[in-house]
């Protein structure tokens, strides 16, 4: 448990910094974010063991959160903490999905034995990277795949551009394995300390700051002649994009505090989920070291651009987590499929991915249904009577509608086309069209 890391979402600025004590003082790690912006953003780009948040906050509720949150969660708990006045909204939170909840005032003592609980028997989160390359059956990926195997025995720099979890990494392990070099090194910018960056990349020599007790090799040295990847790139601060520029240029850098350049033989990849041009019209980003680092650009699409995509990445993912899980690979009810493909996923494959991770931890009977996947969709209803299955049931219908009138149009009418895109018989697809009222 030491080395959970928890993320405390609170803008009381009493109980934020106490709790942070106390859970330090437990052996956690926590973090703190004091709007529901902020801990979205952290949600997305990090990985914490459990979540406690408090249900009112200046920029949203509970739900906002949750709603938002989930889609990045997998099956890391999190636990809300309400006012007497919302507990109400805090069990709808719980029934919707969410772990726990605590009302105020209570004692941290708790709080720290639930969340001892919830990450003790929380199963180990699967790396996107150690996915493997993803289903190919769109035709977007397969330029894509191409484009890698074209690039993959030169050496220049490669940008690969792309929304949050739209595989950046996959692509650039893809890459990597294509070229032959070892070992690959993976550097999250954003994650690291602003204070720590130069020593992270570059290391540092003993006694070269105050702490500095040992040598210490960087990942740049780390990465000798294998692939670097250095995923969003656009969160280095300026000072630090100087100096990546020098070490591109010269092929060389510097251990902090050391009086040797030290050859830089890696292939350098870089990945950024924002638009460095529009960073460098801010000033925050440097424009030659662009034309250093996206001598190759490349672009991962969006999963809503490649539906096809969707299903083969589903089946693959439920395979790997439930064998990493350790459980039976679980039947998958009729309504998931179509739930699937009328989502938007904003989060991409890795939404999928976290969605499929945190249904095979929590679903009843070794059986997914759409529920599970999408759990936020029982706040949409305020009733637990019949009305709110009537309402649930009609929902689910007109995804499946959407589904099968968009894969008609795409199959141009076609319906055992259509029915092989939507992975069903031609069969089952007359008998759905007919329930539903399609003409065809």
């Amino acid at each position: 448990m030491s080395a959970a890391r928890v993320l405390i979402i609170e803008d009381d600025d009493i109980l934020g910094p106490s709790l942070m004590h106390r859970l330090r003082l437990e052996g956690f790690a926590p973090s703190l974010a004091t709007r529901a912006t902020e801990a979205l953003a952290m949600i997305e780009r990090e990985r914490f063991a459990a979540v406690v948040s408090d249900i009112r906050l200046p920029d949203g509720d509970g739900e906002m959160i949750y709603r938002r949150a989930v889609a990045h969660l997998a099956d890391t708990p999190i636990l809300f903490v309400t006012a007497f006045g919302d507990i109400a909204q805090a069990v709808r939170l719980v029934k919707a999905g969410a772990s726990d909840y605590l009302t105020k005032p209570f004692d941290t003592a708790v709080l720290v034995e639930k969340l001892g609980a919830l990450v003790g028997r929380r199963a180990a989160p699967l790396d996107a990277a150690d996915d493997g390359s993803p289903v190919i059956d769109s035709v977007a990926l397969q330029r894509l795949d191409r484009q890698l195997q074209r690039v993959a025995g030169t050496s220049a720099p490669v940008l690969i551009g792309g929304e949050s979890g739209s595989g950046k990494e996959i692509a650039a392990r893809r890459l990597h394995a294509l070229s032959g070099r070892s070992p690959f090194v993976a550097v999250n910018c954003a994650a690291i300390p602003v204070e720590l960056a130069e020593s992270t990349l570059f290391g540092h020599e003993k006694g070269s700051f105050t702490g500095a007790s040992a040598r210490h090799i960087g990942y740049f040295e780390e990465a000798g002649a294998g692939t670097l990847f250095l995923d969003e790139i656009g969160e280095l601060p300026l000072p630090l994009q100087a100096k990546l520029l020098r070490a591109l240029q010269e092929r060389c850098f510097r251990r902090l505090g050391g009086g040797a350049d030290l050859p830089f033989a890696a292939r350098l990849v870089t990945a950024s989920n924002v638009d460095l041009r529009g960073r460098i019209a801010e000033r925050a980003f440097r424009e030659d070291l662009l034309f250093r680092i996206a001598v190759v650009e490349l672009v991962v699409p969006p999963l809503r651009e490649r539906p096809e995509d969707i299903l083969g990445l589903f089946r693959m993912f439920t395979a790997r987590i439930a064998s990493e899980y350790g459980t039976a690979r679980p039947a998958i009810a009729d309504n998931v499929e179509p739930a699937l493909l009328a989502h938007a996923w904003p989060g991409n494959a890795r939404e999928l991915r976290n969605r499929v991770a945190r249904a095979l931890a929590l679903a009843d009977g070794g059986r997914i249904a759409a529920s599970d996947l999408f759990p936020e969709h029982d706040l949409d209803s305020e009733s637990v009577d019949g009305t709110e299955m009537a309402t649930l049931e009609a929902a689910r219908d007109d995804a499946e509608r959407q589904a099968i009138a968009a894969a008609l149009r795409a199959a141009g009418g076609k319906v055992g086309v259509a029915a092989a895109a939507l992975g069903i018989s031609r069969v089952t697809l007359w008998s759905k069209m007919k329930r539903l009222g399609m003409s065809r």
